[in-house]
Formats: structure tokens, C-alpha cells, sequence
């Protein structure tokens, strides 16, 4: 029976690398497709994709190393530069700002873990972007709210914890039985709440709990898109925000919990952003 069971699982696994998928995630695109032929071996693959044949874990490092390779330059030839991975070592280029929830490297990605008594805490980048396209996989208790901000800014600077974050925020939260409002646009201290229409913030069930989630987000002029797992959620275009709010900084969310609950952890991994010309529009 376990032997049935192992080729059954080889079976199912090979064929979502057929389909171009990873067993826990999605490949970057500029991978390409994963080999159509592989090994019959099962070994815990780099990157932290699970499991799969040896032929896959060679492909898999390869495009590490070429990633890692060109982000050491820079970029990566079409635009792209490596924010954090499974190659980084530090948190140069971020600092954690408006609380004091903890973030470590750990397993190839980033940790956030809530503090007592903190307010909401954001590792933001160190530098700001307009227009771009973001993308990142995360992972999150099923208790915890998150968020990752994007054009954002810090209200009183010089004050405790690095001042207030405020600006779009694309919503991060468990999907549980009901649904959730994963992908869609929030104000973080902007006194707007939600920017997405309130007919259109609608629960579902894209987020996959307790899993690896993609995200891609393009921002482009006052318009703002959303993807979760390949799903479209939210495409908004917002003039007054992007008044306010036309560049800033990036910033990964973990949601204060008050005296009572946690500690809760959020995982970010493979965060990636490519900057867009000012006009045009997204795919």
C-alpha cells in the first residue's frame, strides 16, 4: 500500500510540473516551464518549493543561482530586481517601521512575528517606487491580518518606532470558511478605510490557507491591479489616493494583535518588483 501510495503521489506531482506549476507555488514566469522529463527520485527541492525528482531540484537551482547572479547586478534583463530570496542573507535595504513586531530571515524567507502590545508593524524598503510591478508569495497564520503596502509614507518621521505608516495597502488575510478580502485595497492610516468600492469588497476564496499564495500587483498611474494564485481581484483606479500617495515606499504588514493573542507569524518569500514607465497600461 505505501508503495502505491508513493508512486501515486510521484504520478499527481509530475504532473503539475507538466503543467508549469510548482508543487507549493508558482515559478517566477521568467523561469519558463519546469523539464517535461524527469527522474523518478522524490528529495526535498531548493527554494523551499517541497518535494519533487532531482531533475526538477537541478532546474530549480540553476534559475536560483542565474537570479541571484543578476540581481548581484542589478536586475535581471528584463526589468526585474530581487528584493529578498532564498539567496539573501540580510535585511539590507529594509527597516522596520511604526512598531516593534520582530522580522528574521528564516528558511530562505522572511519571518514576521507579532509583539505584545505592538501596533501594526511594517519592514518597509529603504527607497520608494511610482510605478511598478510587484510580486511576492506569502504565508500567513490563520489568525493573523497582514498586508503588504505599496507608494507608502512615513507620518512624523523623526517620532517613535520610525513614524506612522499610511498609503494603499493589498490586503493579506485567511480565507477560513466564509471567504476574506485578500487582494483588495486598503487605506492604512489614511482615514479612507477601504479604497476598494464597498459593492466590490466581496469575500472568496482564492487565498489558500495555511499555504503559499502568489501576489502580483501592478501600479500604474492612479490605477491599481491585483492578483492572487493567477486570480484577478481588484482593479481600481483611485485619483485621490494617487494624489497623495504617487510614490512611496513598500512595506510588509504585521498586524498588531493587542495584550491577549498570539504570538502569529506571516512568511514573505521571492519578492521581486520590476519599475514601469510612467503611461501605458497593464496586461
Amino acid at each position: 500500500m505505501k508503495i502505491r501510495s508513493s508512486l501515486l503521489a510521484f504520478a499527481a506531482f509530475t504532473a503539475c510540473a507538466a503543467a508549469g506549476a510548482a508543487p507549493d507555488g508558482k515559478f517566477p514566469d521568467h523561469w519558463g516551464d519546469p523539464p517535461q522529463r524527469q527522474t523518478r527520485d522524490l528529495r526535498p527541492l531548493p527554494g523551499g518549493y517541497g518535494e519533487g525528482s532531482s531533475t526538477l531540484a537541478n532546474w530549480i537551482q540553476v534559475n536560483l543561482d542565474k537570479d541571484a547572479a543578476t540581481a548581484a547586478e542589478g536586475g535581471d534583463g528584463a526589468g526585474w530586481v530581487t528584493l529578498f530570496d532564498a539567496h539573501s542573507t540580510d535585511l539590507d535595504g529594509w527597516a522596520v517601521k511604526s512598531g516593534f513586531a520582530t522580522y528574521e530571515i528564516k528558511d530562505g524567507t522572511i519571518l514576521g512575528t507579532t509583539a505584545e502590545g505592538s501596533g501594526n508593524t511594517f519592514l518597509c524598503t529603504e527607497r520608494t517606487y511610482a510605478d511598478f510591478e510587484l510580486e511576492f508569495e506569502v504565508k500567513v497564520h490563520n489568525s493573523l491580518n497582514s498586508g503588504v503596502q505599496i507608494r507608502s509614507q512615513l507620518k512624523n518621521p523623526e517620532g517613535q518606532y520610525g513614524g506612522r505608516v499610511n498609503g494603499p495597502q493589498v490586503e493579506i488575510e485567511a480565507s477560513g470558511a466564509g471567504g476574506a478580502e485578500s487582494g483588495y485595497i486598503y487605506g492604512e492610516a489614511t482615514g479612507r478605510g477601504w479604497l476598494t468600492p464597498k459593492e466590490r469588497l466581496k469575500r472568496h476564496s482564492h487565498f489558500k490557507d495555511g499555504e503559499w499564495n502568489h501576489y502580483r500587483v501592478v501600479a500604474r498611474g492612479p490605477r491599481i491591479q491585483t492578483w492572487i494564485n493567477g486570480e484577478a481581484i481588484e482593479d481600481l483606479t483611485d485619483e485621490a489616493i494617487y494624489e497623495t500617495h504617487s510614490e512611496g515606499l513598500i512595506g510588509l504588514q504585521v498586524h498588531g494583535i493587542g495584550k491577549a493573542a498570539g504570538p502569529f507569524t506571516v512568511q514573505w518569500r521571492n519578492i521581486r518588483i520590476k519599475e514601469l514607465p510612467a503611461e501605458g497600461g497593464a496586461d
